[in-house]
């Protein structure tokens, strides 16, 4: 049972004290909304619970200020250069922590709440970082919004001797259990829970939609830009050896735990740089330069999340799923590419990532239905398909096929970074939701934090729209169909038509996403 003493934070300015089955925690009025940090939601993942399943916080007594985000989990440094430890927050071991925005701790309250999952390839991200901010979520939707830390790479998703599968898909099971059992003090309502996220959030997403294990702890989920890596367990267990050895060790919690969760992400740092090495062996998994995903274990993940929403695991859960038309730009311009793809390099992409039952197969039709693109257009647009377009559609319409109802939108927009050259491109739609515009990445799509005044209606849009279907289900524009495909396509003018990658779509109709597989 849990308690909360409310405040007004017009009149009376005491921080506000809210008592959790942890223990009672205190935080701060801001801007308007009641903000707490570092709440553990479980105990630290170290010593004997390393590279286990969370296990229970232990509860304190007295208060305990909710005042800084915990620490980061252990990662490897970021392209921005910024590791962990670059971070400005404590660093410790109590990583499974959780945050609070909401317009006042009111049990009688009932607020929509909606659950944040970060991405970043699943060996990166920290929910205190400054462009997942949720201020603005939470004051211009009245809702409740949750952040929550999980463990990554090595700790979260290697696949090892001696532990369970998707250890960091298991830490947001626990921290959802935790919105269940004590967001009602914090003026939420357990029985109207989101969970939203993009990148590897979103791909996270997609994979409580299939565990058995989460069932029941959401009732709508928003996944923005479905990566479709969803590792065999075959695939995993190489990969993971592959880690190990870079550090000299087998791939068991015995050896791995003999080094520091801060220094082994080293292990899986050194692998990324060398992945291409391995593409005969590891197929399309080398080129994304992340040793990790989730994996499709048949226990914790049992089937992928296309399976399980086609065989109706979804229906019960309304979603938004979508996807930003030039999603893999990002990843020619941090890598210098842009404007640099050769012919040489289109084919092998077009081989390797297009659907077809030979590599020849896959380019002659994406040639056949893009005859004028250049090199680097078709390098990029096959990726951006393969990557993200396509699994973010093809969750929609599994969740179809399984008698669920779904919501899909795409991003168009065009941002301001690189003189206009970014595009539509991946991660846009994190300081468009948020309003972060001079953190993280929107440094680099908005240089100097300048947005123009499209982008800042388009931003208001996103949260209306995202904390509407928290609300009610609603998005504000049609549930897709396969019959007239509309779908909400977010711009300068917003509308809703037909989806406008039709020639994509059916280059792609009728391929099944299924686990990556060990080729050799």
């Amino acid at each position: 049972m849990t308690t909360t003493e409310p405040r007004d934070p017009t009149t009376d300015s005491a921080p506000p004290v809210v008592r959790t089955e942890g223990g009672v925690v205190r935080g701060r009025w801001e801007d308007g909304l009641t903000v707490f940090r570092g709440i553990p939601f479980a105990a630290p993942p170290v010593g004997e619970a390393r590279f286990q399943a969370p296990r229970p916080a232990r509860a304190w007594e007295g208060i305990r200020d909710a005042y800084a985000f915990g620490p980061p989990p252990p990662q490897e440094a970021a392209f921005l250069g910024r590791g962990a430890e670059g971070l400005d927050v404590p660093l410790g071991d109590d990583w499974l922590t959780v945050n609070v925005w909401t317009p006042d701790p009111d049990p009688a309250a009932h607020r929509p709440v909606m659950v944040w999952l970060y991405g970043g390839a699943y060996k990166l991200g920290h929910a205190g970082s400054p462009g997942y901010d949720a201020r603005h979520i939470a004051h211009d939707g009245d809702v409740v919004v949750v952040s929550l830390n999980y463990r990554v790479g090595i700790e979260g998703f290697a696949r090892i001797e001696g532990a369970p599968a998707n250890r960091g898909l298991l830490d947001q099971v626990a921290a959802l259990q935790w919105v269940r059992d004590n967001i009602t003090a914090f003026g939420g309502d357990p029985g109207q829970v989101t969970v939203f996220g993009e990148s590897a959030g979103a791909g996270s997403v997609a994979a409580l939609l299939a565990m058995p294990s989460a069932t029941g702890l959401f009732r709508r989920a928003i996944a923005q830009s479905v990566p479709g890596t969803y590792f065999s367990d075959a695939l995993a267990r190489d990969i993971a050896t592959a880690i190990a050895g870079e550090a000299g060790l087998r791939p068991t919690v015995a050896e791995l735990s003999s080094v520091d969760p801060r220094r082994l992400p080293a292990a899986g740092e050194a692998l990324g740089a060398k992945m291409m090495q391995y593409v005969e062996r590891w197929g399309r998994a080398a080129p994304t330069l992340t040793p990790f995903s989730p994996v499709v274990d048949g226990e914790v993940l049992p089937v992928t999340p296309w399976q399980a929403l086609a065989a109706g695991a979804g229906r019960d859960v309304e979603l938004v799923v979508g996807h930003n038309r030039d999603e893999f730009r990002l990843f020619l311009a941090m890598g210098g590419q842009l404007g640099n793809i050769t012919e040489e390099q289109a084919r092998w992409a077009l081989r390797l990532f297009a659907p077809g039952e030979t590599g020849e197969v896959g380019e002659d039709g994406y040639r056949a239905a893009f005859p004028d693109a250049s090199p680097g257009e078709l390098f990029e647009r096959v990726q951006t398909d393969w990557l993200f377009g396509m699994p973010s559609h093809h969750l929609a319409e599994a969740q179809l096929a399984g008698g669920g109802r779904a919501h899909v939108y795409e991003l168009t927009w065009t941002a301001p970074g690189g003189g206009g050259a970014l595009g539509a491109c991946h991660a846009l739609d994190i300081p468009l939701l948020f309003g972060t515009f001079a953190a993280d990445l929107g440094i680099m799509l908005f240089p100097g934090g300048e947005v123009p005044p499209e982008g800042r209606a388009l931003s208001s849009r996103f949260r209306e729209s995202w904390t509407a279907f928290a609300r009610t289900g609603d998005p504000g524009w049609p549930a897709y169909d396969t019959q007239r495909r509309l779908v909400q396509v977010m711009d300068a003018d917003p509308q809703v038509r037909a989806y406008p990658e039709e020639a994509s779509r059916r280059l792609w109709e009728g391929y099944e996403f299924a686990p990556m597989p060990l080729l050799t």
